[in-house]
């Protein structure tokens, strides 16, 4: 089956699927509308989480808008993530697996509906330039003005012409000029650093608003430098993302988005951007970075303007940052790293879906254990801050069965430890925020390593056996009761101490024969 061929056919897909809400009033983009969409996150388990259409929008001073905003589409459940993937749920990591072993560069096509509409030269502000646009304010009553949340930035580098297409959000600072959270070690960052040591005055960019939701999967996942995510979006579709030339600078951008603003950067200033809502769920300070000047607008006929919901965790962000980095840290951990009985690796919304990586590893002897922890926990600097090992039957990605873990299988005098150097930018309990802003380098923090792996043979999980679960929950079905979400573990089974002896009572009592067992122990009877 071909993939999307755009963001349109894919809200189709959603609305087919029962996973999109369409809102049809008119809503403020100002004041309402993120705040509507938040609410699921505050207020409803994942598997009930959905898209939103907003088809009428108006801002605060009453202009009102053409193009609808979509939020929320790419992640706010697992159940949609994998409508993105064109997978099942339980296919998501075979097929992020695929796609980074089996990547398939763009194909350059000569024409696409992204350019439908022109805006370039003296027409260049013909409709307003950012102002034709329904760009919504996410946090309303802390950040400072409209965002894009899901900017994809697309920019290449200098020497080998490698592309990066990156999510950073850009706040809107004015008619044609966009601020970027864009600080090192992120790629476009480097990029720039690249061509303002050549002398060059701007780099080229272009952000790229609703393309496939390939390209904004691997837009906020991160991939070694020499790896173009436009190639990963192809291995995720089977096939090419089709590209068209921007008309005011050389770079490719996806022919079928909703819209590209081509612009440039440049090399030789910086300016603050920000405050707004991050992912930690507290307000990120404003810091020094890139802008970014726009010198050409194309779009599709009435544009569907495509937004991500960040901030406070849960939200869409942190579902689709851990489902990313989950990809991310186990192709490293397995091929890259040398660890193939790593079974999966899993992260958690309520850190932003960065900080918490628990990594099951399949029968690990202790040195594996801590091999995949130092891997992990350096892996990427500003993310991981504690790094977890289970064994494979432990869910990585339930609390409950991770902290299970962590009690019952480790001790902190000999299986915890930490680490120095982690440069976690937007963590607060690093420094104050006023030493923070007022400092010349970045402070750095630390990370947490945790062994929760078995060290020796366990008695069973105490938990009935499977085959007495699964009937108990055939009869539950038959019962009309609520449908069941199983947690893991649901059912009891050994992990290695466990005698015939025990496993003969066992049987005995299920027989109807517990007195016999009885009778034994009081033949056995001590002194006491």
């Amino acid at each position: 089956m071909a993939y999307y061929k755009d963001l349109r056919e894919y809200i189709d897909v959603l609305e087919k699927n029962d996973r999109l809400v369409t809102i049809k009033r008119e809503i403020n983009k100002d004041t309402e509308l993120q705040p509507l969409v938040r609410w699921q996150f505050r207020g409803l388990p994942e598997n009930e989480r959905k898209a939103f259409l907003f088809e009428k929008t108006v801002d605060v001073k009453g202009r009102r808008y053409d193009s609808p905003v979509l939020v929320a589409a790419h992640a706010p459940c697992r159940q949609v993530y994998a409508l993105a993937m064109m997978c099942r749920p339980d296919e998501i990591m075979q097929t992020w697996e695929k796609a980074q072993l089996h990547p398939i560069p763009p194909r350059i096509v000569d024409s696409g509906p992204v350019q439908e509409e022109i805006h370039v030269g003296d027409n260049l502000l013909e409709h307003g330039g950012l102002e034709e646009f329904p760009i919504p304010i996410s946090t309303p009553g802390f950040d400072n003005a409209p965002y894009f949340s899901a900017a994809n930035w697309v920019s290449r580098d200098p020497d080998t012409g490698v592309y990066n297409v990156g999510n950073y959000r850009a706040m809107v600072k004015g008619k044609l000029k966009l601020g970027c959270s864009n600080l090192l070690p992120q790629h476009m960052r480097i990029q720039r650093e690249k061509c303002k040591k050549k002398g060059m005055p701007v780099m080229p960019a272009a952000v790229v608003i609703g393309p496939t939701p390939n390209v904004g999967l691997v837009a906020v996942t991160k991939f070694p430098y020499d790896l173009s995510e436009y190639d990963v979006a192809g291995g995720i579709a089977g096939e090419p993302v089709k590209m068209v030339k921007c008309l005011t600078n050389d770079l490719l951008v996806p022919a079928t988005a909703e819209i590209v603003f081509e612009g440039e950067i440049p090399t030789d200033y910086l300016e603050r951007e920000g405050p707004f809502g991050e992912y930690t769920g507290y307000i990120g300070r404003g810091r020094p970075t890139v802008f970014f000047n726009i010198t050409g607008i194309t779009h599709r006929k009435k544009p569907v303007w495509n937004a991500f919901l960040s901030q406070f965790p849960p939200n869409e962000s942190s579902l689709l940052t851990r489902m990313g980095y989950e990809a991310s840290f186990y192709h490293f951990l397995k091929y890259d790293f040398s660890l193939p009985n790593v079974a999966d690796v899993g992260f958690h919304d309520a850190t932003g879906g960065r900080q918490i990586c628990v990594i099951s590893l399949k029968n690990p002897s202790q040195a594996e254990a801590w091999k995949a922890l130092n891997g992990a926990i350096g892996f990427m600097p500003s993310y991981a801050k504690i790094v977890v090992t289970v064994d494979d039957d432990i869910d990585p990605r339930d609390p409950d069965s991770l902290l299970w873990a962590i009690c019952y299988r480790a001790q902190p005098d000999r299986d915890i430890r930490t680490t120095p150097g982690k440069t976690i930018a937007l963590d607060p309990s690093i420094v104050p925020q006023k030493e923070e802003r007022g400092s010349a380098e970045r402070p750095s923090g630390s990370g947490l390593m945790i062994n929760a792996t078995r060290k020796w043979d366990y008695p069973p999980v105490s938990l009935p056996k499977r085959e007495y679960m699964e009937r108990a929950r055939q009869i539950w079905e038959e019962e009309g009761l609520p449908p069941l979400s199983p947690k893991t573990p649901w059912f009891g089974y050994s992990l290695g101490y466990w005698t015939d002896e025990d496993a003969h009572e066992a049987e005995l009592a299920l027989q109807g024969e517990h007195y016999r067992t009885g009778e034994k122990l009081a033949g056995e009877k001590i002194k006491g």
